[in-house]
């Protein structure tokens, strides 16, 4: 398995998720990948949760799609299903092939819209953060539920020994 670096995915927050208990829920995010599965912790009664987690992912394969399913955490049953999102990296990695070297901090490289083929609330911003690093924020809207959104940071890991992300060629 070849490893080209790793995604680090940054679930801050969660904004007006489903209420699955009595008044509230005790959300949790789980993301998806390939065979990968990483969570955050549970916050409990909370329907606008502030997690902060940092998830890693390695990626081997940059079109792998990676999927964000939040759920409600129940203590004598099976979790309730509180909506999923697809995360959308596509432009972000087109973003980091470029092989920019220098622009100044905090420059939008790119911005995208919301379209059906994205889960995105509004636009997000590939932002240039220096020293070859790039981040995106984006806030995605839950699918599958009537509403809740939440909010993400992604940013791309170099790891010694990996073949990192082939350039585009210009």
């Amino acid at each position: 398995m070849n490893i080209l670096g790793a995604l680090k995915i940054t679930v801050k927050k969660g904004i007006d998720l489903k209420v699955c208990d009595a008044f509230s829920s005790d959300p949790y995010v789980v993301i998806t990948s390939g065979s990968q599965k990483l969570k955050t912790r549970v916050i409990k009664n909370n329907c606008n949760p502030e997690w902060n987690d940092v998830l890693t992912l390695s990626v081997t394969d940059p079109d792998m799609p990676i999927t964000l399913n939040v759920f409600d955490k129940d203590r004598f049953s099976r979790p309730d299903k509180m909506g999923d999102a697809n995360v959308d990296i596509k432009s972000y990695i087109e973003c980091m092939q470029m092989g920019i070297k220098d622009l100044p901090i905090g420059t939008a490289v790119k911005k995208i819209q919301p379209d059906e083929s994205n889960c995105l609330d509004d636009e997000s911003k590939v932002v240039w953060t220096g020293k070859g690093k790039m981040v995106q924020e984006m806030t995605l809207k839950l699918q599958n539920v009537e509403k809740g959104k939440i909010q993400i940071k992604i940013e791309w890991l170099d790891l010694p020994g990996c073949k990192g992300l082939p350039k585009l060629n210009s």
